[in-house]
């Protein structure tokens, strides 16, 4: 990330992009929190995410005094690559700087978020597919739990980890309740990662969650 006392006006915008699959059978199904994550921001910003530019939905506004750029991939979840690279190239970015992308994350308990500046796709498809376009690791990334709630017994066990299915179908009223003030704090840390660099996002906001301890 660049220095925070760097000028803001020598940047050129910083990219946020949300992953998830476009169509309203989609809308509110885990695996599109990333693309939640965004309509959150712009309906904050006063946006509203209806450009369209490199294979996504765009807008623009200002955060933390600098340009942004929201984007909501129009790939579907597993050629997202596609649309960042482009991105990328448009405004000629340096992904592991100006480029924060957010989705859903099945290994983290519905309620947390976690903030990482770099690694693997850890099976994600959505990630893969970045990776494999930008052909790097070297890129931030906030990832939102959406992993249910499973039994004691289940968990004991090991098993019943959902998948697919899970992940393409409407979430329960409840588990849009809890994702909802989710999407409040993925906003501020966002607002954080921009104006003060990941470094200090993730301190505040690695270390807030109430399902688990920090991740380094």
């Amino acid at each position: 990330m660049a220095d925070a006392s760097e000028p803001s006006g020598s940047r050129g915008p910083f990219l946020l992009v949300g992953l998830g699959n476009p169509g309203l059978e989609y809308l509110w199904t885990p695996h599109n929190a990333g693309f939640m994550a965004i309509d959150r921001i712009a309906q904050q910003e006063g946006v509203v995410v209806q450009n369209r530019r490199c294979r996504a939905t765009t807008a623009t506004c200002r955060m933390a005094g600098r340009e942004v750029i929201l984007a909501k991939p129009e790939t579907f979840m597993n050629l997202s690559g596609a649309s960042v690279a482009a991105l990328i190239r448009e405004f000629e970015a340096d992904p592991a700087k100006d480029l924060l992308v957010i989705y859903d994350e099945l290994d983290l308990p519905l309620g947390s978020l976690k903030i990482r500046e770099r690694g693997s796709p850890a099976g994600h498809n959505g990630a893969r597919s970045v990776t494999g376009a930008l052909g790097s690791q070297e890129w931030m990334r906030l990832r939102i739990g959406v992993g249910p709630d499973l039994p004691p017994d289940a968990k004991a066990a090991g098993g019943g980890r959902p998948g697919r299915d899970y992940l393409l179908s409407p979430m329960r009223k409840a588990e849009l309740t809890v994702l909802d003030e989710v999407l409040d704090r993925v906003a501020m840390a966002t607002r954080r990662i921009i104006s003060e660099g990941p470094a200090a996002a993730m301190n505040e906001f690695n270390r807030r969650e109430r399902n688990g301890p920090a991740e380094e």
